[in-house]
């Protein structure tokens, strides 16, 4: 991803900001989906055709996990090893989710529908925060 693209897509020239703003965005995201999970996990379940249980264990997990992204994101410089940790749990989130939809799950059209697309977007927050961390660091 160039620099431009990341210029463009963050709204501002420096990587630290750009930074800042795909971590909270992710924050955002995460923890809207994470609480929608834990709050709904019975009709959400039965729409996607998921497990309510497993759904609100995802959801309280979710949570918690947005909440520590948020707090990186409020950081004025997020360390790096902190962020690389986030990558990491992004690209392994997305992973599990195609692996889960194929392995295990039994989803009705619309949960095979929203899986991938909410793994997509998970790898999608992690290669935007990859690209601003590098760029941030050089």
């Amino acid at each position: 991803m160039s620099q431009a693209l990341l210029t463009g897509l963050a709204r501002t020239t420096r990587p630290q900001a750009a930074l800042r703003r795909f971590l909270a965005l992710d924050a955002v995201v995460t923890g809207a989906n994470g609480i929608a999970y834990a709050v709904a996990s019975g009709p959400l379940g039965e729409f996607l055709g998921i497990d309510a249980g497993l759904l609100l264990e995802l959801g309280v997990l979710l949570t918690v996990y947005a909440a520590g992204v948020a707090w990186l994101a409020s950081r004025p410089q997020p360390p790096a090893t902190a962020v690389k940790l986030v990558v990491d749990v992004n690209a392994l989130w997305a992973v599990l989710s195609v692996v889960a939809l194929v392995a295990w799950l039994e989803p009705t059209t619309a949960g095979l529908v929203w899986t991938p697309l909410q793994a997509a977007t998970v790898a999608g927050f992690g290669a935007l925060q990859w690209t601003a961390l590098r760029a941030s660091t050089t």
